[in-house]
């Protein structure tokens, strides 16, 4: 293994995104490697033995898990550009604390909002919505989740914005016109050329997703 930093993702992984998004702040060059989910690599089930799950983040041969790990790792690492963890005890405490809160509480939902019809994704839908009436509470009038620097939850949550579109449309929720605020704060996220160079195109992954219903669900 020559590289000395190697990802192992899927490209509309938001949570994969959060390591490229971390990679691409700190300038650190490294090799993507795009996972086939249905027929998964050997190198990924001997990098993540555990989970067996993308993304895997691989460095000087050693793999590192689960992607909120993988941006503290990267910011440890790489500690001398852009910042990811606020130096204060206090306040890097609460950015772990929202981090976790995302990761605890949309894989969940977002799963079945793109899986499910009737009472589950009707379910979905009132604890997605929860997620999002609480994360738009803690962001309030700052610039990004830890005040004016671009931050460990901005990165824990922008790959979101990228699927919100594909929620809106299969489930029918309404998120743009709900939280303008959450939109607002995705737009300057998007400002970022770090942000810009990894989400990708909403219709892209509307498509994706549209497709994964009709021809593997059967649903329309």
């Amino acid at each position: 293994m020559a590289e000395e930093v190697i990802l192992l993702d899927y490209w509309s992984s938001m949570f994969g995104m959060r390591t490229r998004i971390a990679l691409e702040e700190k300038g650190v060059k490294y090799r993507y490697r795009e996972e086939d989910l249905s027929n998964k690599s050997p190198l990924l089930l001997e990098m993540n033995p555990i989970h067996k799950k993308i993304p895997v983040l691989i460095h000087k041969g050693k793999p590192i898990c689960e992607s909120i790990i993988q941006v503290q790792y990267i910011d440890e690492v790489w500690p001398d550009t852009n910042p990811i963890l606020p130096s204060d005890p206090y306040h890097r405490a609460q950015a772990r604390f929202w981090s976790d809160y995302i990761d605890k509480k949309t894989a969940g939902p977002c799963k079945a909002l793109q899986r499910e019809t009737g009472e589950k994704q009707e379910a979905a839908k009132m604890e997605f919505m929860e997620v999002l009436k609480n994360l738009d509470s803690e962001l309030g009038d700052k610039s990004f989740f830890g005040g004016n620097v671009f931050g460990l939850v901005d990165i824990a949550f922008i790959g979101f914005y990228s699927w919100f579109r594909t929620y809106e449309m299969v489930a029918n929720l309404s998120i743009v016109a709900e939280f303008p605020k959450l939109i607002a704060w995705a737009e300057r996220c998007l400002k970022r050329e770090s942000v810009a160079k990894v989400l990708p195109d909403s219709d892209k992954v509307l498509k994706s997703v549209s497709d994964y219903r009709k021809n593997i669900l059967g649903i329309n």
